[in-house]
């Protein structure tokens, strides 16, 4: 198996929005951005089905290891493989690679957060400077588009939190912020119970507002100029945002007890119609 099609197939496994864009794009930019969900991936996974910490750590910091050995031109996994010529090509920086490491790691460090600041850092680690990398590889002529790519990277992640968070608090986490849970009467017991109650219903509208503003933020930031190159990222919007609207159409609350997604054939249908008549904010 060559290091392209261990990328592809990881991507394809993964049923995930981000898959359904790529296949639009052309040739390279299809290998570059596949290679660059596969290495996030990997080490999301590091986290999530590692269950002893000792072992995660030390995983990670073989990541961390691995990126020098890419930026030195000695990768050793066929995701760095299918990575390292696209590094120079498209000028991805190491420092942002490492950090999306940090952002698993944080999860590794916390299971909950006191106040939004706190938890922007998270994303911004974990998906903001995957938005950004991402930019760099659709394409871009305006700086300001880096800008647009991180905030749309930002409103994925909240998107993601507001989507898992029974899923999450099966797994010992809480995202959501402590100071809003106090502020909505929420106590966190009611989440690690799965108790669906007014008061989680209120605080799950808040956190889907403010997923919103970031996805509205974005659009505002993106220059017109670079609309076409970054179609992929807004072919992901319109998917994640699709995914917003049925949570709050469902009941917010129910995310406690189940986890929605879009089928394959929507998700397809969403990228196709974006990609053919433009994203609709």
């Amino acid at each position: 198996m060559t290091p392209d099609q261990y990328c592809q197939d990881k991507a394809a496994s993964s049923g995930s929005s981000f898959y359904y864009s790529f296949r639009f794009l052309a040739e390279e930019r299809r290998r570059a951005i596949t290679a660059l969900y596969a290495f996030c991936r990997e080490v999301d996974d590091v986290v999530d089905e590692c269950h002893d910490e000792n072992v995660a750590r030390t995983k990670l910091a073989w990541w961390r290891a691995e990126l020098v050995r890419l930026y030195a031109g000695q990768p050793q996994h066929p995701v760095t493989q299918a990575l390292q010529p696209h590094v120079a090509a498209y000028g991805l920086p190491q420092k942002l690679l490492e950090e999306i490491v940090d952002g698993m790691e944080m999860d590794l460090d916390f299971a909950r957060y006191d106040r939004f600041a706190d938890l922007l850092l998270y994303c911004h680690r974990a998906a903001g400077v995957v938005g950004q990398l991402s930019a760099q590889i659709f394409g871009y002529t305006d700086q300001h588009t880096l800008k647009y790519a991180h905030e749309l990277g930002v409103a994925f992640q909240l998107t993601n939190i507001i989507r898992d968070v029974g899923e999450d608090a099966r797994r010992g986490r809480i995202y959501l912020p402590v100071e809003e849970l106090r502020r909505f009467n929420v106590p966190a017991s009611d989440i690690q119970n799965y108790r669906e109650t007014e008061a989680f219903r209120q605080l799950m509208d808040f956190q889907i507002e403010r997923a919103e503003q970031y996805y509205r933020q974005a659009w505002e930031q993106l220059p017109k100029s670079d609309v076409k190159a970054q179609r992929p990222g807004l072919l992901m919007a319109a998917i994640y945002r699709a995914t917003l609207t049925e949570i709050k159409l469902d009941g917010p609350q129910k995310v406690l007890n189940q986890r929605l997604s879009l089928t394959p054939i929507r998700k397809l249908w969403l990228a196709w119609k974006t990609w053919v008549f433009g994203y609709q904010p």
